[in-house]
């Protein structure tokens, strides 16, 4: 509606989310600013003397620095191996703890856990001992031990995915259409928890990016060991890769939170279930 005041008009248009979200931060309590502003400070001021430590001449020659190519290469080697194996391995491991035996969705809980509880140097003795020869010459023994200290956030953030899904009606209702196990679970859980299957990837990468302990005593010169052992001869160089490594997480989080809002709007249960009743063949 239009209103005329003098020789203004004037329009009455409901406030719009920019209006409101303006509005909120106005009410924002001086207090919470505070907090803010000591939260931000707490992380912004090491990064700050860390870049001015190393100064911005050292990030090129990371690239260049002896043995920065290999250990690269083997964190990455070994984060997709490890992503892959704990996808595979957990998420048919939570479907069906959901669907089939939720009575022991606690007890899955407290075994999860258990990875955070142990030290990583008991864990890496008892694999050891326990460890095939021909797997204890082969990196892969470094990839299923960081399956198993990924497990904690492999199981919780598909763990909560599922919870917010009404679960057993979805698949109830594809295989309703049709659908076998292999359809549900590609049509119609994966869409559904792609917020969870992003969570515990960029976890699962940033792990092992940043383990140290299981590396070293495993003695394989991964990322992490190499900026430990090169911090003994270049300080700079050494922050200038941790730096690096920072920022390559800081990009997986916001592909997370981009990705993920996408998927939220984009009404996930029901375009998957719509596809498979157009691509199951009636019966």
């Amino acid at each position: 509606m239009a209103a005329v005041i003098g020789d203004e008009i004037t329009e009455d248009v409901a406030p719009g989310p920019t209006r409101r979200a303006n509005a909120g931060w106005r009410r924002l309590p001086v207090w919470r600013w505070v907090i803010l502003a000591v939260v931000g400070a707490f992380f912004i001021i090491p990064l700050v003397a860390a870049v001015r430590f190393t100064g911005f001449s050292s990030f090129p020659a990371v690239f260049h620095q002896v043995g920065f190519s290999a250990a690269f290469e083997l964190s990455v080697k070994l984060a997709f191996i490890t992503t892959v194996a704990t996808l595979v391995l957990m998420l048919p491991t939570v479907v069906y703890v959901h669907l089939r035996l939720p009575k022991l969705r606690r007890l899955m809980e407290g075994i999860t856990i258990l990875p955070i509880v142990i030290p990583p140097v008991v864990l890496i003795i008892g694999v050891l001992e326990v460890a095939p020869g021909f797997l204890k010459a082969t990196p892969y023994l470094l990839a299923l031990e960081y399956v198993v200290l990924a497990m904690p956030f492999a199981y919780r953030a598909f763990d909560a995915g599922l919870r917010a899904l009404e679960l057993q009606t979805l698949v109830e209702a594809s295989q309703s259409l049709g659908a076998g196990w292999g359809t549900t679970m590609w049509r119609v859980l994966l869409p559904n928890l792609r917020s969870s299957l992003l969570s515990a990837t960029v976890l699962t990468v940033a792990l092992v990016l940043g383990e140290f302990t299981m590396a070293s005593l495993d003695l394989y010169q991964t990322f992490p060991v190499w900026i430990v052992n090169f911090d003994q001869t270049s300080g700079p160089i050494s922050v200038a890769a941790s730096l690096l490594a920072l920022v390559v997480t800081w990009i997986f989080l916001l592909a997370i939170s981009t990705i993920g809002g996408r998927s939220r709007r984009g009404g996930g249960a029901e375009v998957s279930l719509f596809s498979v009743s157009r691509r199951v063949p009636p019966r």
